[in-house]
């Protein structure tokens, strides 16, 4: 298997997708799929009619057809439905999920690692939260069951997914333990997934066990991966706070600036003496994206750098063309920025968040928008008085928050980071009042982007980018 130069972020939700990982993976990077929401996104591409037949073909592959061909006649409508129509729903993700949407989302991992990894032999990985738990497991089958090259998860310490692959990797039940607020003294909650139950009687052979990288902020939590983790881990993406989507929240008590975003200091910035010396290929991330820094990661020991926010606005990425285009213009103009929002995301990460107009990072919008929670990623599992276990989220509703016994004070400024994500690869749902507002994530680099781009252009490509990043020339990627 090949040591990348250069990895794809994993952004999601459908940012890095499988068009942009393959594309990436052609050109002998590793392409890496964001495992984020991806029965959401499935669901949505096929109620549009899958115009192309791309979701079809790779559902023509996956080894079970009956479970196939239930996901199609779930949701694919040959039409696509109609501008003003909702999306039909998605059932929204708990400790026990129930069939259905572990089927959709198994089926919906195989089809994004599929269609990234067909037609050429470079590698390809997933990217999942350890934030979001419950469809983790299932998750990481149907990626496998496409014959997924890597595995890379953050937002969290993912120390048992090591030992998930392995049992997956011989077709066996895994689980993983869940977090559930106020649980108490002995108490466990678990994921439980079982891979024979979704294969319908078909016999298949063991799928192949990916290589793990565990992203982390600090050489302790390298350590910790290392040291503590049920499998084998194989690698490292080290991130720094400039990173887009969730950063690791500052060491210490938490300090804000004059602009409101939290103050990172020296004790934030990795150890890579450490990180070294534990003898596994690591990847810097963070502000990496630019001509000269992946040298400058190489000579720190690194094997390379992780790339997010420079491949976010290429043509082959899920945002859409015009937010693409105007985060281009912004970048051209001096005016592209981020905001580290300490409050915008359920997780209680801070959140890195694109200053566009007309998305949620305007406050008029914000405030527009009515507070719902129908996709439910980012939902906390808590503890009933009577042991049972319920769901809230920070960005639903006040008052139903408050009634699920949460804190009024966690609802204050808290964005749906799902919907919002959603809406930025053109899929948003349908509202009352118009459809849902984007949520456009990136890093500090935004205001860079517009460098890929070829003078009086306001488009470029990922092979621009990569070429540029390795100070290399050479043709764009068809097909």
């Amino acid at each position: 298997m090949i040591t990348p130069q250069i990895i794809l972020g994993g952004m999601g939700a459908a940012v890095s997708n499988w068009r942009l990982a393959r594309t990436v993976s052609q050109l002998g990077q590793l392409g890496v799929v964001s495992g984020t929401a991806l029965a959401v996104v499935l669901a949505r591409r096929l109620q549009l009619g899958d115009a192309d037949g791309r979701m079809r073909h790779a559902l023509n592959h996956f080894p079970v057809p009956a479970l196939a061909a239930q996901v199609l006649a779930d949701y694919f409508q040959p039409t696509g439905k109609m501008d003003q129509t909702r999306f039909a729903s998605v059932p929204m993700p708990r400790i026990a999920p129930g069939r259905k949407l572990d089927e959709l989302t198994l089926v919906a991992n195989f089809v994004e690692v599929f269609l990234a990894k067909e037609g050429h032999a470079g590698v390809v990985g997933l990217n999942l939260l350890e934030k979001i738990q419950f469809p983790t497991v299932a998750s990481l089958y149907g990626a496998m069951l496409a014959g997924v090259d890597y595995v890379l998860m953050g937002a969290g310490i993912p120390r048992t997914i090591p030992g998930v692959l392995d049992q997956l990797a011989r077709n066996e039940p895994a689980q993983i333990k869940v977090d559930v607020v106020g649980a108490r003294a002995g108490e466990e909650f678990v994921c439980r997934f079982d891979p024979r139950e979704f294969l319908r009687g078909a016999e298949l052979p063991p799928p192949k066990r990916p290589q793990f990288f565990g992203i982390v902020a600090s050489a302790t939590l390298a350590i910790t991966l290392a040291k503590k983790s049920n499998g084998q881990v194989d690698g490292f993406v080290v991130e720094g706070e400039t990173a887009g989507g969730h950063n690791a929240p500052p060491r210490g008590p938490l300090q804000l600036n004059a602009a409101g975003e939290p103050v990172y200091g020296e004790r934030d910035v990795p150890d890579l003496a450490k990180i070294r010396a534990l003898g596994l290929p690591f990847w810097l991330a963070g502000s990496y994206g630019r001509p000269g820094k992946l040298a400058e990661a190489r000579q720190l020991g690194a094997a390379g750098v992780q790339v997010g926010t420079a491949f976010a606005f290429c043509d082959e990425s899920g945002i859409t063309p015009e937010l693409k285009r105007e985060v281009i213009r912004l970048s051209r103009n001096g005016a592209g920025r981020v905001f580290t929002d300490p409050l915008a995301s359920p997780t209680g990460f801070p959140f890195k968040v694109v200053q566009v107009a007309d998305t949620l990072s305007e406050a008029a919008t914000y405030a527009k928008r009515v507070r719902i929670c129908d996709l439910g990623y980012l939902r906390h599992a808590y503890r009933k008085p009577d042991g049972t276990v319920g769901y809230r989220c920070p960005a639903e509703p006040v008052e139903d928050y408050v009634r699920k016994g949460g804190d009024i004070k966690d609802t204050v400024g808290r964005k749906c980071v799902c919907n919002g994500l959603v809406a930025t690869v053109g899929l948003g749902q349908i509202r009352h009042d118009g459809i849902e507002p984007a949520l456009l994530t990136a890093g500090n680099d935004v205001a860079n982007v517009a460098q890929f781009a070829r003078s009086g252009a306001d488009s470029y490509t990922a092979a621009e980018v990569i070429h540029k990043l390795l100070g290399t020339t050479g043709a764009t990627v068809a097909g």
